[in-house]
């Protein structure tokens, strides 16, 4: 799997920088990313308006044209009634991916604050409805979230998915995981976000990540 071969390259270097970042990079400016010291990139697929995000998935290509083996996706859901089904926006997310040739690692659910109704029940089973196709197709995936957004959206005592990694998103600045306070189940962090809206090198602007 290649979140535990990204485990054991991490392990041997201790830690590892990487980013995630919505703007179009080319070949290049992967390649420039590389020479400053990032090591892994992860991409929208697909946006909470209910459609793909082309750039993107252009972008995985891009890095991984540039030579990076580490390169994921993520999926922020579409929450409007308007919005297909959770599974349906899984399945045309990979389905689109696999079209494209953009070769990812894992995919992560973006579940943070964002059109989420107050009943935690139905988010719930969205979420659940999302994540059993994940598994029904063979993906790798986790979830990315904090405490604060996960209590206002399922509740921070609900662990149905602490088996799955977690990306971390707190902004506290630091490059390390000291902050963190287990909650949904989790007890441990597999990625750190810990800053964002960065003015990053190659011109690229960039969220922080730690791994």
């Amino acid at each position: 799997m290649r979140f535990l071969i990204l485990s054991a390259f991490v392990a041997a270097c201790l830690a590892t920088d990487g980013w995630d970042g919505i703007q179009a990079v080319s070949v290049s400016g992967f390649q420039c990313l590389a020479n400053s010291g990032y090591h892994f990139f992860i991409a929208r697929v697909w946006t909470s308006t209910g459609n793909y995000d082309n750039t993107g998935i252009q972008n995985i290509k891009n890095a991984k044209a540039a030579g990076w083996a580490y390169a994921d996706g993520y999926i922020f859901p579409c929450l409007k009634s308007s919005c297909a089904a959770p599974e349906s926006q899984v399945e045309a997310t990979v389905n689109k991916l696999k079209s494209e040739g953009a070769a990812y690692g894992m995919l992560w659910l973006d579940i943070e604050r964002l059109e989420w109704p107050a009943d935690t029940t139905h988010n719930r089973n969205f979420i659940n409805a999302m994540a059993n196709k994940l598994n029904s197709m063979g993906v790798n995936w986790g979830i990315y979230t904090n405490y604060n957004n996960w209590a206002a959206i399922v509740g921070a005592d609900w662990t149905q998915w602490s088996s799955k990694p977690l990306w971390w998103a707190t902004y506290d600045g630091k490059k390390d995981n000291s902050d963190f306070k287990p909650f949904g189940g989790w007890t441990k962090v597999a990625i750190h976000q810990w800053a964002g809206d960065v003015s990053g090198p190659c011109g690229v602007s960039m969220d922080l990540n730690y791994y």
